[in-house]
């Protein structure tokens, strides 16, 4: 029974009709976490191998000296900010990988489970380097090793593939969000 402007009524109020509604979208977290495992992983066998052949070598010169490879060992973040600040730089990360764990369970839209797969999956590779690689923990500098039209950074700041994730997962979720997808699978219309 309903109540209408102090009135009992006695027609029952009808229901949603939930059998003829659109399904939500379903959750896209199995997409963010193969895409963070995929690139964490790429992450991780690009800095062994590079660290392991390039350690003490000229940098190797590439597509006519637009790339080279060679071992920069990175205290800092990225065009050399916060130099000596490696256990902050830690801290943001860890605090990124928890934000973006926990947002996870929200995701409906696969396009942003790629964007934000890719941005945990770099904040994980630079962190994994600031807590496992020397000095020591939470002081441990990033593996750059990809240094674009001259060597060491000169030009343009050496990078690796968990920065580049970063850019490119930062520029997509930008995209999307311009686009007016957002991360639950909806579109936002542009009338108000």
């Amino acid at each position: 029974m309903g109540v209408d402007n102090g009135q009992v009524s006695t027609e029952p109020r009808s229901e949603p009709d939930t059998e003829n509604a659109p399904a939500p979208p379903r959750r896209r977290v199995g997409v963010l976490a193969v895409v963070a495992v995929l690139v964490f992983g790429l992450d991780l066998v690009t800095k062994v191998i590079i660290a392991s052949t390039l350690d003490g070598r000229e940098p190797v010169r590439i597509l006519g000296g637009l790339v080279y490879l060679q071992l920069i060992r990175n205290p800092g973040a990225a065009f050399g900010m916060a130099n000596g600040m490696t256990w902050l730089l830690a801290l943001v990360a860890i605090g990124v990988v928890v934000s973006l764990i926990w947002f996870a369970r929200r995701l409906r839209s696969v396009g942003w489970a790629i964007g934000l797969g890719l941005v945990l999956a770099g904040a994980l590779g630079n962190l994994s380097d600031r807590i496992f690689r020397s000095p020591g923990p939470f002081r441990g500098h990033v593996v750059d090793f990809i240094s674009l039209f001259a060597p060491n950074g000169s030009t343009w700041p050496a990078f690796n593939v968990a920065d580049s994730a970063i850019c490119v997962g930062g520029a997509l979720i930008v995209l999307l969000s311009l686009l007016g997808r957002e991360y639950d699978g909806s579109v936002r219309s542009g009338r108000k």
